[in-house]
């Protein structure tokens, strides 16, 4: 596909010196500007203040010049007006105020990371010695942001924004709430959320395997048991391992590993998922809090601080 990966998220918050903090511990690197890095990515994500929580920007890479003409003609169909710069395409969505930028930029190449041996009935592939997962003592860091979910009045317009617009592909869909879209090979990029309120749901960053989405969220919660959200599970729709946190600003951010590819687009089916299937396949019921935040109601009325 011409949109390659997500190549980083601008988050407003009324409290950037506690919400970068909280980022610092997360395992992402501070890069001056309030820019953080992910090992593999680079610059992936912006701490910038804002009256209340919220996603402001998306940055998309892309192939060429001609992909951004594309995302242009595709988005004036639509009635959105885009913005032409050297190398750069910018829109924005109308519900949301989301910026988003197509940038012409390289493919994201990962070294492969070797897999753990594990032990199984019938299958013994280590032998003398103990898991690596739980010899581990570095800290973890996240390899690259996977994505973002972004709350919207408008799901229709937001998600036709992305798909239509912009050019991102329909993975799965969540019926009448939900849609997951992707803008690179993974399950998705980008969740967009009916909700009676724009915000910010959360981030998503992925780690090398489930032991260190356990140790990641286990560092995180040592001395803030507060921060725990929802985890350690695995979502239906992606697949993917779970542990959700929660940063001061209320945003939630996600360690995940084993996230479902989409190589091949005729291979995959997009599904329309009801009930739990929706939000997961295993773990721990999602608490109230993930599905309408504490701070929905201060959100509607623009009242939101911020909390530790």
């Amino acid at each position: 596909m011409a949109l390659h990966r997500l190549t980083s998220i601008t988050v407003g918050v009324p409290n950037v010196a506690e919400t970068c903090a909280y980022y610092t511990d997360f395992g992402l690197t501070p890069d001056g500007d309030g820019w953080f890095t992910t090992q593999d990515a680079g610059r992936q994500l912006r701490i910038t203040h804002a009256p209340v929580r919220r996603l402001l920007e998306v940055r998309v890479g892309v192939d060429t010049p001609d992909d951004l003409a594309a995302a242009a003609s595709r988005l004036e169909r639509l009635g959105i007006g885009s913005t032409a710069a050297p190398g750069a395409l910018t829109a924005y969505d109308g519900s949301t105020a989301v910026r988003a930028v197509l940038e012409v930029v390289p493919r994201l190449v990962q070294e492969p990371v070797t897999a753990p041996l594990h032990n199984g009935p019938g299958r013994t592939e280590r032998t003398g010695s103990r898991a690596p997962g739980v010899l581990r003592s570095a800290r973890v860091r996240p390899r690259k942001l996977g994505h973002a979910v972004v709350a919207t009045t408008d799901f229709d317009g937001t998600t036709a924004f992305f798909r239509d617009g912009l050019g991102f592909k329909a993975s799965d869909y969540i019926k009448d709430h939900g849609a997951f879209l992707r803008c690179s090979t993974d399950h998705h990029n980008i969740l967009v959320l009916a909700a009676p309120v724009t915000f910010l749901h959360h981030s998503s960053w992925q780690v090398d395997d489930v032991d260190e989405v356990g140790r990641g969220a286990a560092a995180m919660l040592e001395d803030r048991p507060d921060r725990h959200i929802w985890g350690l599970g695995r979502h239906h729709a992606g697949s993917n391992f779970f542990w959700y946190l929660k940063d001061p600003a209320g945003n939630f951010s996600e360690y995940y590993s084993d996230m479902d590819c989409i190589v091949d687009d005729q291979l995959w089916t997009p599904e329309v998922l009801e009930g739990a299937k929706g939000l997961f396949s295993w773990g721990p019921p999602p608490p109230p809090s993930f599905l309408a935040p504490e701070d929905l109601a201060a959100l509607m009325t623009g009242t939101h601080s911020g909390s530790s």
